[in-house]
């Protein structure tokens, strides 16, 4: 009976506890709230890709009231990934978000912290199983909201500009959603994504339609932070506190573009003729400046948490280069990499927030010596830093090896597209190795204090993540097999 309701365990639970986590009367109580009902959440999400990792699609009635007059429940391969990502996220940030978080944040705001946390937490689980618009559109906004308190704690007082540009592009992006979900629900009187799908192939009136594809299409991306609309991303991922960050890096912008790819394959796919075709002619030019700009900017770049924000820039990139392939191939690599680039940017700020729990900064200069004081701290840096460039025997290059794979199907286009995917790839060995060169071929200044290695709370997660990002550069089925679930579904409605 229990396992029956298990569907909406990622969203009841945390948002129930975040009050919890409000009143508790200090804050390792209220961390340990946080931690508990996280972990909770992943182990659910992972009983639920189970349920669905053979193709099942769950759909759960909320109330008892049938879609599409109800509100829907509704997990597959794809959404039980976004699940993992995000909570296998919260948890490793949580888990090690103790000596980060204590540092950057006054012990009487903590409860109030985790309990923001706990809200985004729901909101991006929420936006992952949500089976209806307006409700993905409701959790979007409390995931934004929550965010926007998580960012502003940080240490400096430039978390605050940060917060509000993160709040002006998050509402104008949620705005333009909101309206092109207003034209959809005009033409066809129902929210319910599948019975949307339905119903607009047989809309009498496409302009409409076609001008609600625009809405939808540019407020996620803007969301999203898909390039040139990501200007708010490295300066929110910069000042933050270290430990939101991690959970940030490796689920917000995910969540985002799967909420894109859902809307623009399932939803706007099956109605508008050619409509696939030119989401590609209009996305895959961005996406390949994303992969160049994002990195050449981390090149220059000399805060590393701004170099990482901006390195996520590229790596959207490759996901967005991934679903404009239009390819069952192509899809499968952009949704692989979500999950990818998840473990693999959430375990390079896990190592950075180690860094700075002990450096005290997190511009370069700072790290000027770090592989001699912090060498187990900085090893898993270097290799998760492997895995980003796309090194062999890595998660990374699994993502990158399936994505030349995909674009080889496309001919002579497909050549030029693995010339953009090498030059990027390239361009991470540059600023991956200026962090290296710093932390291993520079002495330490001589007024720092002693040497010390980072806490066992943060180095044992973080050469976990070292450990699954090789695990699954050995062995990809797991991810490969939820992916091509997902790209399958997503390419049913194909035009």
């Amino acid at each position: 009976m229990l396992a029956a309701q298990f569907p909406v365990f990622p969203v009841i639970i945390p948002l129930l506890s975040a009050p919890l986590a409000a009143l508790m009367p200090n804050r390792l109580l209220a961390w340990l709230l946080a931690l508990a009902v996280s972990l909770v959440v992943f182990v659910t999400a992972i009983f639920l890709a189970i349920s669905v990792y053979d193709g099942t699609i769950i759909s759960y009635a909320v109330g008892g009231w049938v879609a599409p007059y109800g509100i829907e429940v509704r997990i597959d391969a794809f959404s039980a990934l976004m699940l993992l990502v995000v909570s296998g996220a919260s948890t490793l940030a949580l888990l090690t978000a103790k000596p980060s978080i204590d540092q950057d944040i006054a012990a009487d705001r903590q409860p109030l912290f985790y309990a923001a946390w706990l809200l985004a937490l729901a909101a991006y689980g929420g936006i992952a199983v949500a089976g209806d618009a307006f409700n993905i559109f409701v959790f979007m906004e409390i995931s934004s909201l929550a965010s926007y308190v998580l960012i502003a704690n940080g240490p400096h007082r430039g978390a605050l500009p940060a917060t509000f540009k993160y709040l002006v592009m998050g509402t104008v992006g949620a705005s333009f959603y909101l309206i092109g979900v207003g034209l959809v629900y005009m033409m066809t009187g129902t929210l319910n994504l599948a019975d949307l799908s339905q119903r607009l192939m047989n809309a009498p009136h496409l302009h409409p339609v076609m001008l609600a594809a625009a809405f939808v299409t540019i407020g996620l991306a803007l969301k999203a932070a898909i390039f040139p609309l990501h200007v708010w991303m490295p300066n929110a991922y910069a000042k933050a506190p270290s430990a939101v960050a991690v959970f940030l890096a490796a689920s917000a912008t995910k969540v985002m573009l799967y909420v894109l790819f859902r809307f623009d394959f399932l939803v706007f796919g099956g109605a508008l003729a050619l409509h696939d075709l030119h989401f590609a002619s209009f996305l895959m030019p961005l996406a390949l400046l994303a992969m160049i700009i994002g990195s050449a900017v981390a090149m220059r770049e000399q805060n590393i948490k701004r170099m990482m924000g901006y390195s996520s820039v590229a790596q959207l990139g490759y996901i967005l280069l991934g679903a404009t392939l239009l390819s069952t191939a192509g899809l499968t690599a952009a949704v692989v990499h979500m999950f990818n680039h998840a473990m693999i940017k959430g375990g390079l700020f896990l190592a950075i927030a180690a860094l700075v729990v002990r450096i005290g900064g997190a511009d370069l200069k700072a790290f000027e010596g770090a592989g001699r004081r912090m060498p187990w701290t900085m090893a898993g840096f270097v290799f998760l830093g492997m895995s980003l460039v796309g090194v062999p025997l890595t998660a990374g290059f699994i993502s990158k090896w399936v994505l030349v794979e995909a674009a080889l199907e496309q001919g002579a286009l497909g050549v030029a597209l693995i010339v953009a995917i090498l030059i990027s790839s390239l361009m991470a060995v540059v600023y991956i190795w200026r962090v290296v060169e710093v932390a291993y071929f520079r002495a330490p200044a001589d007024d720092l204090p002693p040497p010390r290695e980072a806490p066992l709370v943060m180095l044992i997660p973080l050469w976990g993540m070292v450990g699954l990002n090789i695990y699954f550069g050995l062995d990809p089925h797991i991810p490969m097999e939820l992916a091509g679930h997902a790209a399958q579904i997503l390419m049913e409605h194909a035009k």
